[in-house]
């Protein structure tokens, strides 16, 4: 029993506290506001006995903070206006219509809590009516009947422009503003509808003597443009006439261009033949020369190559054998002394000059001359005939000019001169 009594005093604590939540929690819908007064709070330097609370949920804080709701919905405020005097002293009489609403927004909201908290929304409607009634008359006294009448939507945004700055002091928005219908009581705007009336009459009077003149002009455009159009085809005829002219001798140019070129060509082409004959032939020679002359010639060439290595080879060989013998003969010379000079220079003559007189094959010797060394008178004599043949020899061996040569051509004759003193002897090629 007693789990059964505290279950039952649970759930109907529980439930208390549901209740008592319930009854502390508000919720707001997009467009209402909830204004909890009753506690003071900072904002923006100032402090407010109240708080906004906008589309959402919140608590109240019992015994402190009272609750009030306002409507963010539109407002549809019928706008009349009779005897309203335009520029130019013309009474008017204009209806309209216009959306207002209580803004959600800071700081109008603030303006509009000030001054509408507690009112209903039939007087909130009827202060927004009054307020754009004396605003539309405003804006009237500003206009002409034909600007009221003429541009609805011109005179509507500049009454909107008018009334939107006092509806926001007194913390309204407006929405929308329309002009519905503009009247007057003296017949000014029926007057200004008769004489547009003449006007549009005058103006279609114009318009059909204007279309009949165009019909005509049209009509005699018409028969220009049909003689044109005759002159355009004799025209055409003439020109394709003389385009067909042009055609034939064109095509007649291009057939003897043709042929010429034709002819040309057969002309390049036989030129191009007997060259590439000619070329051909030409190759032909150059194969025959090479064959004829250039081969057997580089084979002659290799051939005395071979030759004259050949004979350097056996020349120096000779050179050697030559060296060596002339060493060998001169260590016999120095071991056998004064006696045995002569005999060994006797033995190793003949074969010396043989070997000497093979190494440089046919000899021609024109003349020999034998100078000796005497004791006589002329010693002297024959001391200058050696240096002068020595010097002769010299010249002719490191020059190549033969000086008694140059002097006999000089002088003219060929005649041999007598022998120096100490005797000399000549002979013939041997």
């Amino acid at each position: 029993m007693a789990i059964v009594a505290l279950l039952i005093i649970s759930v109907i604590a529980l439930m208390s506290i549901v209740l008592i939540v319930k009854n502390m929690l508000y919720v707001c819908p997009p467009n209402e506001v909830l204004i909890f007064s009753g506690r003071a709070r900072p904002v923006d330097g100032k402090k407010l006995g109240y708080r906004i609370v906008k589309g959402g949920r919140t608590l109240r804080v019992p015994l402190i903070e009272t609750v009030d709701r306002m409507d963010l919905t539109n407002m549809i405020i019928e706008v009349s206006v009779r005897g309203a005097y335009a520029r130019g002293g013309i009474p008017l009489a204009v209806q309209g219509v216009a959306n207002i609403k209580i803004p959600g927004e800071e700081p109008l909201i603030h303006f509009a809590l000030e001054r509408f908290l507690g009112r209903s929304r039939d007087q909130i409607r009827e202060i927004a009516r009054e307020t754009l009634e004396g605003n539309l008359r405003g804006v009237l006294a500003t206009l002409t009947p034909e600007q009221v009448n003429q541009d609805k939507e011109a005179f509507a945004t500049k009454l909107t422009e008018e009334a939107e700055h006092d509806l926001n002091r007194i913390g309204l928005v407006l929405d929308t503003l329309k002009i519905q219908n503009v009247t007057d009581d003296v017949g000014y705007l029926d007057a200004i509808g008769r004489v547009r009336s003449a006007e549009v009459r005058r103006r279609a009077q114009v318009a059909e003597a204007e279309a009949t003149a165009q019909a005509a002009s049209v009509k005699w455009q018409q028969w220009m443009e049909g003689e044109l159009d005759k002159l355009k085809e004799r025209i055409t005829t003439v020109v394709s006439e003389n385009e067909r002219r042009v055609a034939n001798a064109q095509t007649q140019r291009h057939a003897m261009i043709a042929e010429q070129k034709a002819e040309v060509q057969a002309a390049i082409a036989q030129a191009s033949a007997e060259t590439e004959t000619q070329t051909a032939r030409i190759e032909q020679v150059r194969l025959q020369l090479q064959a004829d002359v250039i081969k057997p010639a580089e084979a002659r060439v290799q051939q005395q190559w071979a030759q004259a290595k050949a004979d350097a080879a056996k020349i120096v060989e000779q050179g050697k054998a030559t060296a060596k013998v002339l060493s060998d003969l001169a260590t016999t010379y120095r071991a056998a002394g004064d006696s045995g000079r002569d005999v060994l220079l006797m033995q190793k003559l003949v074969p010396l000059l043989g070997e000497i007189s093979g190494t440089i094959g046919d000899l021609r010797v024109r003349r020999l001359t034998v100078i000796g060394k005497g004791t006589g008178s002329n010693g002297d004599g024959e001391a200058l005939a050696t240096k002068l043949l020595n010097t002769s020899e010299q010249i002719k061996a490191a020059t190549g000019i033969d000086v008694p040569a140059v002097l006999r051509d000089r002088l003219g004759s060929d005649t041999e001169r007598p022998p120096p003193p100490g005797g000399a002897f000549g002979g013939g090629p041997g």
